[in-house]
């Protein structure tokens, strides 16, 4: 992993009798986030029985990230999603910047800045 790159994977359970407004948010949010520069992934991954999900997020640098989490997909969007969602885990991989990491602390969640790896 590119020692700038910043990603995040949060694990979602989709609520009963919710998944179509879940995939409303979530088209939403792939277009807001598509306009984001630095934003290099965003990719969400269903189960085969539509009730977890997985979003893969991958940003540039730690300033592309605290865009993305200071920005209209997560200020306006995320809390509509909370609404169709529970949230199981929360895992951010790389080194996302001091502001970013106490953002966050706030959803939950648990930081892995790189420790060894290969880049190509």
């Amino acid at each position: 992993m590119d020692k700038h790159i910043v990603r995040f994977t949060v694990d979602l359970s989709i609520n009963a009798g919710k998944f179509d407004e879940f995939e409303a948010i979530a088209q939403a949010m792939i277009a807001g986030s598509q306009k984001e520069p630095g934003t290099l992934g965003y990719d969400w991954c269903l189960s085969g029985d539509r009730k977890r999900c997985r979003l893969v997020e991958t940003y540039a640098d730690a300033n592309a990230a605290l865009a993305h989490l200071t920005g209209p997909v997560v200020q306006d969007l995320v809390p509509k999603l909370l609404e169709t969602v529970s949230l199981g885990g929360f895992e951010v991989y790389g080194d996302p910047g001091p502001k970013a990491a106490q953002m966050l602390a706030g959803f939950g969640a648990e930081i892995f800045e790189l420790w060894q790896g290969l880049s190509r």
